[in-house]
């Protein structure tokens, strides 16, 4: 039986307030999902690399690090031995959709569960259908808001009435305190979305073209 094991994160927020600046009383301007899929023979590697950053900068075991909290150097490394890992293991995949929330309709800003899930559906679905098995695992605090159609469900039954796939999903929510695949995910989407909201190239340009990474609802001249 083929088996993935998927851990997913984010980075901004599902606000709609765009008369401030962002992080002064307005909401980012973008919204990125990242995700991390492994085979479960390899769900060790990105473990290993964050627990290796953890004992490199001494970072206290007892809490999380974030990306928000990272220095420079720190993100660096992160990003180096990200690109070396995902060159030395091509089986595993990294990838990222990234919306920019300015643009979206405002009949779909009512409800932003169906946005969240539509970006997930368009990131993860068309490499699901390639498993036998999908374990995934977001953490519970990105599923920030609610609707009638869980995230779950969504996919589910895109896998088996749209993909005609008979893959099976094992939906586990999964705290990034304890869990190293979450927080590798979290730096990830902290790469991504720097060059979005902050822009902010100089890591996301190591990394580009080494994940897969899709926008949604940008301007045709927006980078």
């Amino acid at each position: 039986m083929m088996i993935a094991h998927i851990h997913l994160d984010e980075s901004g927020d599902l606000g709609w307030k765009f008369g401030s600046p962002y992080r002064k009383g307005g909401s980012s301007r973008h919204l990125t999902i990242s995700a991390l899929l492994t085979r479960a023979e390899d769900k060790y590697k990105p473990k290993r690399l964050i627990k290796n950053l953890y004992e490199r900068y001494k970072w206290p075991v007892s809490s999380e690090r974030k990306w928000f909290d990272m220095n420079a150097a720190e993100k660096l490394r992160f990003v180096e031995d990200t690109l070396a890992l995902l060159q030395n293991n091509p089986e595993i995949i990294c990838t990222s959709i990234t919306v920019y929330k300015p643009r979206v309709y405002p009949y779909i800003r009512n409800d932003g569960n169906k946005l969240y899930n539509y970006m997930i559906g368009l990131m993860l679905l068309d490499k699901m259908v390639n498993f036998d098995q999908v374990i995934f695992r977001p953490d519970p605090r990105s599923i920030k808001v609610q609707s009638g159609s869980s995230l779950p469900d969504y996919l589910q039954t895109k896998l088996w009435f749209e993909h005609n796939a008979e893959t099976k999903l094992i939906y586990q929510l999964s705290d990034s305190k304890t869990n190293k695949c979450i927080q590798f995910v979290d730096m990830l989407a902290g790469v991504v979305q720097q060059n979005y909201e902050d822009n902010n190239s100089d890591l996301f340009d190591k990394l580009k073209s080494h994940i897969g990474h899709r926008k949604l609802y940008f301007p045709d001249n927006h980078n």
